[in-house]
């Protein structure tokens, strides 16, 4: 019986996916507190008899983002960082500008699903060329990129299902890691030449967010 039992209880842990979300809120509102000196696993509660509705008001998502760098794109985040009122809520969103030709690389939000909706301009990704008011689904943790193919600024909005979604760039993270990695295990995973490897690592990675 009891190996039996141990049988099921292997079965049932091996055919069940584990996610890692945001919890549900336990109050109506938990505004972010920026000035304690407190860590937990996300953001302290303020006094919610000092919370005031400029809490929840982040005002800018109508300029343009500067997108003179290496990358010709430039990402504006809505987030817990800066909007505190979004705190436990499970939700936030970012403005992503692209130049010309100008890419959002290959990158993965580790806490979150995005839905990104095209504003402005042509958009390719994956297999799929976006156009004014197409959306498109990206699951959380999974690797992807926008580039505009058209010749004219080109304007997103993502809608992200994590009050501080994460960002991981994917070639910042592996080539410009501090410290770095060993370049012989980078050879090795990528099966290029180690010069190739010690190049890549001597770069500046540009960060658009």
């Amino acid at each position: 019986m009891a190996s039996y039992v141990f049988a099921l209880v292997v079965l049932v842990l091996a055919s069940t996916q584990a996610f890692a979300t945001d919890p549900s809120q336990l109050q109506d509102f938990c505004v972010a507190d920026n000035t304690t000196n407190v860590f937990v696993n996300g953001v302290v509660c303020k006094n919610p008899a000092l919370v005031k509705a400029d809490d929840f008001f982040f005002s800018g998502l109508d300029k343009t983002g500067n997108t003179k760098n290496a990358l010709g794109s430039k990402v504006t985040a809505v987030n817990v960082n800066n909007l505190f009122g979004l705190n436990t809520l499970g939700i936030s969103l970012a403005r992503v500008d692209f130049a010309p030709y100008g890419l959002n690389p290959p990158h993965t939000h580790p806490r979150a699903t995005e839905v990104l909706t095209l504003l402005q301009g042509r958009l390719y990704l994956f297999t799929k060329t976006l156009n004014k008011g197409d959306v498109f689904v990206f699951p959380q943790g999974l690797i992807h990129f926008q580039l505009n193919i058209g010749r004219e600024n080109a304007v997103a909005i993502a809608a992200l299902s994590s009050q501080n979604p994460g960002v991981i760039t994917v070639a910042n993270t592996v080539f410009g890691s501090n410290p770095a990695i060993n370049d012989d295990v980078l050879a090795k995973a990528f099966q290029v030449d180690k010069k190739v490897v010690d190049h890549l690592q001597s770069l500046f990675w540009t960060e658009n967010h």
